[in-house]
């Protein structure tokens, strides 16, 4: 297999959201083993680390809670001061509160437990590597990674560890990224184009490249990586800071309620203690989300960090959750990119194997896909060519502006193949004539889905090359996915507008942009953004950056630009385009994870409620003994018995918040409806069934 091909390979895959991907060897089985027994013997230790006031500060509602702790301590020390409890109450209600803070450390320790066991492995290829500095004279210094600065040159041997950052500015060399993508082929890297970029941490497998260094020591991709995946570093997203204040505020109004309250008992005739106070505060405020909101926050980024994609903050998984429009390129997104020659197609007046000298003439020097593709059709015809033609001969390369390529031969022959329009006005230059049937037989190609290039000698047209492309499987499935999400595609590619409209039919998105140019994907986005919604884009090109940078969530490709990766905020490490799908899936359950349990959280405490309230006032008002309903023990058994769910509840649901919440693609009204019937209905018949259990087991020893 040839360099190019290898370039432009793509995987063939298209995987649920739902798969586990697996990659032997790779860097998703190590992460998979990070949940181990280390992770959680550390989440313990730092559930009591962070008992330290100004950590818990942090998490208003829990720091509530803690001080509830210290005080139902204290007054356990002081009997005088609960005389209407038996001295073993305060105590208790202390413990179980310690237990609560406990529980809230445990899940956030948890989850940033996950994030430092996947930096700590990332650290380990930054140990150790040497770089060959390659000075201005010409000679060869050997100096420490960690010493390298921006615009510094580097050679890179076989079996040598790419010391940091760079693009390559000399040779070619196959390169292992398996440490940094968990994919165990090694892809090529070269000089020049969209595959020049490498990464710190990889490995050169074969041949030798020369690259400039890109990055300073701290700024490098690797040194990103191991900053972001580490959950202690994790910045709160402006939603997860919103629902914060709404708890807050809503702890500070029930603080206000509960600190009162001995007032309003005072003027009825009788006193409350302050641990039964204590203990109606925690069990109003909203402890449950308060113990998981952190855990989410970061469980969220780790699930995106697990399916290879690096986000460059929370807010970035959280904007794929919420996206409108989603801009797709089509070659190797929706289509496999790969487009060969299907057929050729004279023009009237000129016969096959004329058509097929000259196709294969012009594409000689092509080293495209495209261009291979055709002179391997001509060959496999039996075709006949003169390969000698390019000795001597210039070659002209594609470009964006002509959308053509060809050969200038010795003889002062032009050959050129390209995009019809461009072809046409080319030959016109030349002061030739346009066959009457070309048109024709080029909307004749692109109605079929193919892409017509016409093939023209000097100021004659001879005919068109058919090319084929394929769409990849299962994507029709997938936008209409996407559809049920609320989320409209548009495809962009360079094919005329007929090949354009079969390719989007067939592919089954909603719209599509043809003949598009970098400037057409920045005012589409803008476009789209002037009206409200969020858009997401990927790309891999230098070319692609100023709209990767226009786009709320972009998604660049690790094999792509560093110009693409710098513009984007999240990276796919496998370079696969249509993984913008599944980052929008992982954003959307994030988001869906985190007001689920907010749901459950306040919904559950209107059992909690009905325990305490009655318990309190049913001595000095019996007609409040009608709240009853569960039909409680005693007073203190429902108070005891309030208190220890709200305390478990925490440590059941961390798996969930791990996991996140299961998503199902649908419209956002069926989503909320779903969601208020299972969780917010869920969340006042669980605590209600929780607390009975516990209270009959609490009452046997009350």
């Amino acid at each position: 297999m040839s360099k190019s091909s290898v370039l432009i390979k793509e995987k063939e895959e298209t995987r649920p959201f739902s798969t586990v991907r697996e990659a032997e060897g790779g860097a998703e089985i190590r992460q998979a083993k990070t949940m181990d027994s280390d992770i959680v013997k550390n989440a313990l230790k730092q559930s009591f680390t962070k008992l330290n006031p100004r950590t818990m500060a942090k998490n208003p509602i829990m720091f509530v809670v803690e001080i509830g702790f210290i005080i139902t301590l204290v007054l356990a020390f002081m009997p005088s001061a609960s005389e209407n409890l038996p001295g073993w109450f305060n105590i208790t209600v202390s413990l179980i509160l310690l237990v609560t803070v406990l529980f809230a450390n445990f899940a956030e320790a948890l989850a940033e437990g996950r994030g430092k066991a996947q930096a700590d492995s990332l650290k380990q290829s930054k140990k150790d590597v040497f770089a060959n500095v390659l000075k201005q004279n010409g000679s060869i210094v050997q100096v420490a990674a960690t010493d390298l600065r921006k615009d510094d040159i580097v050679v890179v041997k076989q079996g040598e560890m790419i010391p940091s950052d760079g693009e390559v500015i000399k040779g070619l060399a196959s390169v292992d990224e398996s440490a940094i993508t968990g994919e165990s082929a090694p892809v090529i890297k070269e000089a020049g184009g969209d595959f020049s970029s490498v990464t710190g941490g990889t490995l050169v497998v074969s041949d030798e490249i020369t690259i400039r260094i890109t990055s300073n020591p701290g700024e490098s991709f690797l040194d990103k990586m191991i900053s972001l995946v580490e959950g202690a570093q994790r910045q709160k997203t402006p939603n997860e800071i919103a629902l914060n204040t709404v708890l807050t505020s809503l702890t500070l109004v029930f603080l206000l309620v509960v600190v009162t309250l001995p007032v309003f008992t005072k003027y009825l005739g009788f006193t409350i203690d302050t641990a039964v106070l204590v203990a109606l505060l925690v069990c109003l405020i909203p402890t449950t989300i308060g113990g998981l909101l952190s855990a989410i926050g970061i469980a969220g980024m780790d699930r995106v960090t697990k399916f290879n994609v690096l986000a460059m903050s929370g807010k970035a998984v959280e904007a794929a959750g919420d996206i409108n429009t989603i801009i797709l390129d089509k070659t190797g997104t929706i289509t496999f990119g790969n487009r060969m020659a299907h057929n050729l197609v004279p023009v009237v007046g000129e016969k096959a194997e004329e058509l097929a000298r000259w196709a294969a003439v012009s594409s000689l020097l092509d080293e495209t896909p495209e261009g291979r593709s055709v002179v391997e059709y001509v060959v496999n015809k039996g075709f006949l060519y003169n390969a000698n033609v390019t000795e001597g001969a210039e070659f002209v390369p594609f470009k964006a502006e002509t959308r053509m390529s060809g050969m200038d031969l010795q003889d002062g022959t032009k050959v050129r193949k390209g995009a019809v329009s461009a072809v046409i006005e080319w030959v016109k230059e030349q002061g030739g004539t346009i066959p009457r049937d070309l048109n024709q037989k080029a909307d004749g190609i692109a109605k079929e889905g193919g892409t017509p290039l016409a093939v023209a000698v000097n100021n004659k047209i001879c005919g068109l090359i058919y090319l084929k492309d394929t769409v990849k499987p299962g994507m029709r499935e997938r936008f209409e996915e996407l559809r049920r999400m609320g989320i409209k595609t548009i495809m962009c590619t360079g094919d005329n507008p007929l090949t354009a409209a079969t390719i989007a039919k067939e592919a089954g998105v909603d719209e599509f942009i043809a003949e598009c140019k970098p400037e057409d994907k920045i005012a589409v986005i803008k476009a789209e953004q002037a009206k409200g919604k969020l858009v997401a884009m990927t790309g891999d090109g230098t070319n692609d950056a100023p709209a990767l940078a226009q786009a709320d969530v972009g998604l660049a490709m690790n094999s792509g630009t560093a110009a693409a990766k710098e513009a984007a905020n999240m990276i796919d490490l496998d370079s696969n385009p249509t993984k913008i799908i599944e980052v929008v899936a992982i954003g959307k359950q994030l988001l869906m994870t985190r007001g689920a349990l907010t749901t459950f959280s306040i919904a559950n405490d209107v059992a909690k409620y009905f325990a305490i309230i009655p318990a309190m006032f049913t001595a000095a008002i019996p007609q409040m003994d009608a709240l009853n309903i569960m039909a409680l023990h005693s007073p203190l058994s429902a108070i005891l018995s309030a208190l220890i769910f709200n305390a478990v509840i925490i440590p059941l649901l961390i798996p969930l918040a791990m996991k996140g919440v299961a998503y199902k693609p649908m419209s956002s009204n069926a989503l909320l409806s779903r969601n208020l019937f299972i969780y917010g209905f869920g969340g006042v018949i669980v605590p209600f069934v929780g607390i009975k259990i516990i209270d009959l087991l609490v009452g046997l020893f009350v």
